[in-house]
């Protein structure tokens, strides 16, 4: 498994180009892929490569840590943000029950633990939108047919 060495991305790069490496390659011994590795080390430019040759965002090592984690661990706000934005999800939990954003808080990380929050809530806020219109029922508008007992200025007529 190529360990990255983030100060020569690029390197880590071509290196994995030139052997053919998969982004989904059989993870080492802690069951941590390259996107775990690039996460985990706050490599932005390696995991949006991965990412846009189909790494799994969500996959788990052996202590339940998805990539999110290790981004937030190392208080890697610009790796939070791209698998965010390619819909890593964000309320996993580890061995140890902890989100990202609980990790990120109790690693000194407010600001990556804030966002992490607030995409929380904003995907909590659209669920429950996308919820109350599915459960809506429309209401029909009521038309007034010719022959009601109304006049034209919506007044009832006695009879």
């Amino acid at each position: 498994m190529l360990l990255l060495d983030c100060n020569s991305e690029m390197d880590s790069l071509k290196h994995l180009l030139e052997t053919g490496d998969s982004v989904n390659a059989p993870p080492n011994p802690f069951e941590q892929s390259p996107v775990h590795l690039a996460a985990g080390g706050g490599c932005a430019c390696f995991l949006l490569w991965q990412l846009q040759m189909g790494a799994d965002l969500n996959q788990q090592d052996v202590f339940g840590e998805a990539p999110l984690h290790k981004a937030a661990k190392v208080g890697s706000l610009e790796c939070l943000s791209l698998l965010v934005a390619s819909d890593a999800q964000i309320d996993l939990c580890n061995k140890n029950g902890q989100t990202a954003e609980d990790l990120a808080r109790s690693c000194g990380f407010p600001d990556c633990a804030k966002f992490l929050m607030a995409i929380k809530c904003m995907q909590t806020k659209k669920s429950s939108e996308r919820s109350d219109r599915e459960h809506c029922v429309p209401v029909l508008s009521q038309k007034r047919s010719f022959g009601s007992a109304e006049d034209i200025n919506g007044k009832r007529k006695c009879w």
